[in-house]
């Protein structure tokens, strides 16, 4: 009979712990989102909004996002520039088109299967697709790492490329900028070996 390893115990706790610290900022979040959609802080708001909080955390629990990147500054801060930039470009071009007399600007579909797949740079490289105007996220395959984005004002299958590529840059830049030393390297694989069908 073997004695039980302490160091596993201890792993164990931390991962708890680790847990419940991220259950505490989900309520944090979901308390100050209830607050925000009253629009007044008040004592009766804010005990509400910890009701509500700790109800969706019981009934509808998160699945558990572990994070073993490394935040890099210099990385985050092209992520943030690069992401601002692309919005205001986005903007204009999309108001170009509403604006423009007679113009009906085709649209596409495109499946895009991202190179790292975990649940977190999933879910931010398609929030920071669905923020700029011109993309919109439809539907994502979690299992295959798919994300399929509706893209605006195509003209060719060039544009379908370069929709295409610009999936790719976003989640490059997201991965730059929190990714693990593994999840760089799967950038060097070649995404047209690994696209959708």
């Amino acid at each position: 009979m073997t004695a039980p390893d302490p160091a596993a115990g201890g792993a164990s706790g931390l991962r708890r712990a680790g847990r419940r610290r991220d259950q505490l900022i989900a309520l944090g979040w979901l308390v100050g989102v209830w607050n925000l959609l009253w629009g007044d802080f008040s004592w009766g708001n804010l005990l509400g909004g910890v009701l509500v909080g700790v109800a969706v955390l019981l009934f509808f629990p998160l699945p558990p996002i572990s994070f073993g990147g490394r935040v890099r500054p210099r990385a985050l801060l092209v992520l943030a520039v690069t992401f601002v930039a692309e919005l205001v470009s986005a903007s204009v071009r999309v108001a170009a088109i509403a604006v423009r007399p007679g113009y009906r600007p085709r649209s596409a579909i495109v499946a895009v299967r991202l190179r790292v797949r975990t649940d977190l740079n999933l879910a931010l490289t398609a929030e920071l697709l669905s923020l700029v105007p011109g993309t919109l996220i439809l539907e994502t395959d979690r299992d295959a790492g798919v994300l399929y984005v509706h893209v605006l004002d195509v003209r060719g299958p060039a544009d379908l490329t370069a929709g295409r590529d610009r999936v790719l840059a976003v989640e490059e830049r997201v991965v730059r900028a929190i990714g693990s030393a593994d999840e760089l390297r799967l950038l060097t694989t070649d995404p047209r070996n690994q696209e959708a069908p």
